[in-house]
């Protein structure tokens, strides 16, 4: 198998997995609705009715649903609706580059020390050994709490966190795959390694890799949503689905739609992004 023709083989099976997504509902579902979250997140700026950082103190405070609040105002007389789809542009703006970033990492260091094997794999799997053995949510506490809430600092703390399961992903699949028959052609034509593992391995090792995007995806959407309730999330007034939930609980006797609503968000994205991992599976 030549270079060319591996992508097109993957370009042909890209289409296949696309019209397989297609053809089954719940990916389709999930599809949508992260599509639909997606395009409201771009489009905040022109759909959101009102600034979701104005402050209103006369008189739009605690207010509920309305014609001219349609999902109501907080505490501080900030349209919920605003924040909302601001909120939006928020998640979407961390989650991509968080799991991008940890898989970049992850796949890197997997795929190389498989491939290479002896010390370099040695050490690898080691270093993720010791990295996994620590609950994720700890180390997001632990950097967090030392560097403070920012977007960088959260993609470092998702990084760290996964990078190490996604390596021992790549890992396994390089292993298997790089004893195949067009791999040692590869190797026999003088292909340098790195080519091999870019243009040969990996885009036959995708299948369970994107699974597992699409998994951490929704992982890191209730991280996100978890670091906001516990304060650790982006700085405030950034709108965050997670900071206005805790924001907001205490009103649930009386204005529960404040805090329901944002997990309610939260948990349409999730609920997509499983639903997406397992058309992508089947």
């Amino acid at each position: 198998m030549t270079r060319s023709d591996g992508l097109g083989d993957w370009r042909g099976k890209t289409r296949v997995l696309l019209r397989g997504v297609g053809e089954r509902p719940l990916a389709a579902t999930g599809a949508t609705i992260l599509l639909l979250w997606a395009c409201i997140a771009l489009a905040a700026p022109w759909i959101a009715p009102y600034d979701p950082l104005a402050l209103d103190f006369s008189g739009a405070i605690n207010h509920a649903p309305s014609a001219k609040h349609w999902l109501g105002t907080d505490s501080l007389g900030r349209d919920l609706l605003s924040r909302i789809v601001f909120g939006a542009r928020t998640l979407f703006a961390v989650v991509p580059l968080a799991v991008g970033s940890a898989f970049v990492v992850g796949i890197a260091l997997g795929a190389i020390a498989a491939y290479s094997g002896g010390l370099i794999d040695q050490v690898v799997s080691r270093a993720s050994d010791v990295m996994l053995a620590f609950p994720a949510l700890i180390i997001y506490v632990i950097l967090l709490t030392s560097l403070g809430p920012s977007l960088i600092n959260i993609v470092i703390a998702v990084t760290l966190a996964y990078a190490p399961g996604v390596g021992r992903l790549a890992r396994g699949q390089v292993l298997a795959i790089k004893e195949l028959d067009y791999v040692k052609a590869a190797q026999a034509r003088g292909d340098h390694p790195l080519s091999i593992i870019v243009f040969e391995i990996l885009p036959n090792a995708r299948g369970p890799l994107v699974v597992d995007l699409s998994l951490r995806a929704g992982y890191t959407v209730i991280l996100t949503g978890t670091l906001g309730f516990l304060g650790l999330g982006l700085p405030p007034p950034t709108p965050d689905w997670g900071a206005m939930v805790v924001e907001n609980t205490q009103l649930l006797s009386s204005h529960w739609h404040m805090a329901v609503v944002p997990c309610v968000a939260i948990v349409s994205v999730v609920v997509a992004c499983n639903f997406l991992a397992d058309g992508l599976r089947d």
